[in-house]
Parts: structure tokens; sequence; C-alpha cells
């Protein structure tokens, strides 16, 4: 069990606010942190690494890592953690960068092949894709067999097949070496796929906490679907108006009613719903 009850004091999107969470997580439980940006989930995971300082406590099964008297450094704490920008030692081979962690040449060899990067082993990172070196950091955070894994947004710079994959081998991972995992993701159909429990933040606080699938399907009366995008153009056709709007990898054209453009502009945040639908799939 780890029990962690933090406060910070953080300037956030909209100023100045507290970080106040109080939560539960069971071992081996794979738990996603979402939120809007400036909601305070990446720096809840240094926190929790040992990055960053806060008042409160972090305790591991019977461990403390952090309270009024004892804050563990972060390489006493059994975690790995998987940034976005890879973090790997460019003069190192692949090979090497698992090694350099812990000369475990079975375990470095295991982890290869589930991620399917044997045949890379000796490749400089410098050769590699985005995916590719994603998978590197991964195997890397691994090699420690972490009680912890932490994973801050690790998919987002890359494209939606090969985050696919990897959602395939982050579970695989999880599930074989048991490790209790948190990921801070935006992606609702990485939530669905990957988690047991979502924690929802919102202006340093927690606002959401449950099953992945009570909190992702919000539905109200007859089912609907409810997309977030974004406004890319609004142009004038004939007598209506048309909005493109950006929505995941998607651009769709929506029609815009004549008393609604007028509150609508390029670069604001929407939602795109409708209630009633026979949807088709291919």
């Amino acid at each position: 069990m780890i029990e962690i009850k933090i406060q910070k004091q953080l300037h956030g999107a909209h100023g100045i606010m507290d970080l106040d969470i109080d939560v539960k997580i069971n071992n081996g439980s794979f738990v996603a942190i979402s939120g809007k940006s400036g909601s305070g989930k990446t720096t809840f995971l240094r926190i929790l690494a040992g990055l960053e300082s806060a008042k409160g406590f972090i305790k591991v099964d019977d461990e403390v890592w952090m309270d009024s008297q004892v804050v563990l450094k972060t390489q006493q704490r059994a975690i790995g953690f998987v940034f976005q920008d890879y973090a790997l030692f460019d003069n190192m081979s692949v090979e090497n960068n698992l090694l350099f962690v812990k000369k475990d040449k079975e375990l470095a060899e295991r982890l290869l092949q589930i991620t399917e990067l044997t045949t890379l082993k000796k490749r400089m990172p410098k050769t590699l894709s985005g995916g590719q070196k994603q998978r590197v950091s991964l195997c890397r955070a691994m090699m420690q067999k972490p009680r912890l894994l932490l994973m801050d947004e690790p998919l987002s710079a890359l494209d939606s097949h090969m985050r696919l994959k990897l959602q395939g081998e982050i579970l695989a991972l999880h599930k074989e070496f048991g490790t209790t995992t948190i990921m801070v993701t935006h992606e609702p159909s990485e939530i669905y796929k990957l988690a047991s429990r979502v924690v929802v933040l919102e202006q340093g606080r927690i606002i959401n906490d449950g099953n992945p699938k009570d909190i992702l399907l919000k539905l109200s009366g007859s089912q609907k679907f409810s997309f977030e995008g974004e406004i890319l153009e609004i142009r004038k056709v004939d007598v209506i108006f048309v909005a493109i709007i950006a929505i995941g990898q998607q651009i769709v054209e929506v029609v815009v009613g004549k008393d609604e453009v007028h509150d609508l502009h390029v670069g604001k945040k929407i939602n795109v719903s409708t209630k009633a639908f026979s949807p088709i799939i291919r």
C-alpha cells in the first residue's frame, strides 16, 4: 500500500494554487493521473520521485519515504521514472544504457525481448526513432525492478500507431513485474486501456477518483458522443458558418449556428457532442 498525503504551494495556470493530495494506492495497481495543464500532475510525480520537496508524508508499505523528519533521496526510493524526453545516454548503446543502471545482462535481454528491441541492442540512441527511444527509456526504468514506476506522458510525442504498440508493451511489463504504476496522461483511450483506476486533478486537488469506465463514459439520458477539440478556422459558406475543429488526430467540419458563432474564435477549446446517433464502424 502506498499512502500519500502532500501539500505544496504552486504557481498554476491561474496563479498561485495549493497542491493538496490525500490518496492511497494498492500495490500492483495501474493508476492514471489526468487533468488540465497546470493542475499539478507532473509536480505530484516529481514529489513522489523525491525530485521536489513538499509538506506531508509518503509511506510505501512499512517504509517512510517522506515526513517531517525523513526525506529519502531519489536513489534511495525504489522507483523507475520514464520522462517525455527519453533522457538516454547518447554515448552508450541501447544495451549499455540498460546495464549502466544495473549489471544484469539476463534482465536486460528479457526487457529488450518484451519490447522487441533485441536486434537494436548495439545501436546508439541517435540512430533510433522516437518510439524506439521511448522503449529503451521504459526498459531502463525497469532495470531495477522498481516497486513504483512513474511515467510523465511518455507517449505524447508519438504517432497513434506507435502509441498503441507501446501501450501494449507498458501493460506487459507492468503485469510481468508486478510493479505499481502511476502514469500522467491526457489520452482517454490510454487511460481506458491501461489503468485500473483514474485520478483527476483540478487546481491541485482531486475532483474525481475511480474506475476509468465510470469516470470516462459520461452518460446522461440517451447515450452521446462527446469529444474535446480546438477550433482551427471559422468560415462562412453561403448563409451558414462552418468550424474546422481538431479532435485528437482528426480534423472535422461542424456547422455552427449564427447565434453560436459570436462566442467562438480560432484557438478556443470546445466540446463537440451529439445526443442522438447511429454510429457506423468500419
